[in-house]
């Protein structure tokens, strides 16, 4: 990532960032949630990528060093913790599950206030009384397995670049593995340890993470499904469903 800057605190707001758009690398002292009430939001760090639909939150710990990117016009909303509220207890990022409450509570929580009255987070009793309920429901989150970890091993790296050149790739592992030097036994051992997951859970998180970006673009749901490399538009609907509890066509709605 370039160069960090330093915002001491995470703020307590929303924005409007127009589609391609970014917030460049930052961290802050204070731990964030960070929500896309529309478009696609993708959180980067030195881990990998979190990508957040409508209906997820990404929680970023206080110190992580960050930048965010817009898919689509992003509605972004920002809710800013002191490290010592920390209801989930995770040290590290992660996507959560926003359910009708908790993005109700999100939006009336990053509202901007009217003329004369109190900015977020000024100690109002009722924005306290909110943000209490609000970390209630946040607890009760659960996580969802929507990280697209970033390798470390060199050949892995050439790898994994083939892949994001190309999400709709399907050459077998042993295939790419003779494009890059080494072997499919190599290559399977290297994602385990390096990445946490399988090559074909990386490629479909890979391909997941490209669909909704895609999505957010505007294109067809077939046309998404073969760019990405289903062989079928319906085995696309099946894992998106799995994965984000909707189906493709209602994912804009959403």
């Amino acid at each position: 990532m370039p160069e960090t800057r330093l915002l001491p605190n995470a703020p307590t707001r929303s924005q409007w960032i127009e589609a391609g758009g970014a917030i460049t690398a930052h961290r802050h002292d204070d731990h964030q949630i960070v929500y896309a009430a529309r478009g696609v939001l993708a959180v980067t760090t030195a881990a990998g990528t979190w990508v957040a639909p409508a209906n997820r939150a990404v929680w970023i710990p206080a110190g992580t060093e960050h930048a965010h990117q817009a898919h689509g016009g992003l509605e972004l909303h920002l809710v800013g913790l002191d490290a010592a509220d920390n209801p989930l207890g995770l040290d590290e990022p992660a996507v959560l599950t926003v359910d009708p409450l908790l993005r109700e509570l999100i939006l009336a929580y990053t509202r901007a206030p009217d003329h004369g009255d109190p900015a977020p987070g000024d100690g109002d009793p009722a924005r306290a009384r909110l943000r209490a309920v609000l970390l209630d429901r946040l607890s009760a989150s659960p996580q969802q397995p929507v990280h697209l970890p970033a390798p470390t091993a060199p050949v892995l790296v050439a790898l994994c670049a083939i892949l994001r050149a190309d999400p709709g790739e399907r050459r077998t592992l042993a295939a790419l593995g003779r494009e890059v030097g080494a072997s499919e036994r190599t290559l399977s051992r290297l994602f385990r340890a390096d990445l946490g997951m399988t090559f074909p859970q990386w490629r479909t998180q890979l391909r997941l993470y490209r669909a909704l970006v895609l999505l957010a673009e505007g294109l067809p749901v077939t046309a998404v499904a073969h760019t990405c490399g289903w062989a079928s538009a319906g085995a696309f609907i099946d894992v998106f469903r799995r994965a984000y509890g909707h189906t493709p066509g209602t994912h804009r709605t959403r």
